[in-house]
């Protein structure tokens, strides 16, 4: 009984410090701001690319282990925060080649595809770490706005539900996701 009421408590930090946690970062990094206003027709969202929002990889910094572990990763990360999309991917796809399971790093090389605005090979990666990982969050919302972009709300909301059965607390890339659907459906309604 005791044990029991001790794993209760334990937890019960544990969910309220994670909570607390998710709470004190901002929730939407603000890509969407400069095109709220803009109207575009339904026949040109597939087309207007440009417009679409690219979300910024704050936690691209974090992970100092991993950076540690393989140079590669550390540098591909390095070139990602630096906005050198090509040399981010050339040095991930070595650290892939000898961590083929990781499913950071495909989302880390989809990011710079998709930055380079090469939808299709981003897309690939990002299927390829939820293969990985079926419950990558990150993979999940980028893979989602990169359906918005090709104007396919209905397999961005499919995303955007993934999201939701996987985050058990607010979690930033279910709002980030749950923004760009909201902000997509105004643009094609103006």
């Amino acid at each position: 009984m005791i044990r029991s009421i001790a794993l209760a408590a334990i937890l019960g930090a544990l969910v309220a410090g994670l909570a607390a946690y998710t709470i004190g970062h901002p929730g939407w990094r603000s890509t969407i701001a400069p095109w709220l206003g803009k109207s575009v027709h339904p026949t040109e969202t597939a087309t207007a690319r440009e417009d679409w929002p690219i979300c910024t990889m704050t936690v691209v910094a974090s992970d100092a282990d991993w950076a540690q572990l393989d140079p590669d990763f550390a540098a591909g990360k390095k070139a990602l925060v630096a906005e050198d999309w090509n040399a981010a991917i050339t040095a991930l796809k070595l650290a892939a080649l000898r961590d083929p399971r990781n499913a950071d790093i495909q989302n880390y090389i989809g990011y710079g595809y998709r930055r380079l605005r090469q939808l299709g090979p981003a897309m690939g990666h990002y299927q390829q770490a939820l293969a990985l990982n079926p419950r990558h969050r990150s993979a999940h919302e980028h893979l989602g706005e990169a359906y918005l972009v090709q104007g396919e709300p209905a397999k961005a909301e499919q995303h955007l539900s993934a999201l939701e059965n996987i985050c058990l607390i607010p979690c930033e890339e279910y709002d980030d996701l749950k923004r760009a659907i909201a902000a997509y459906k105004k643009l094609v309604t103006h």
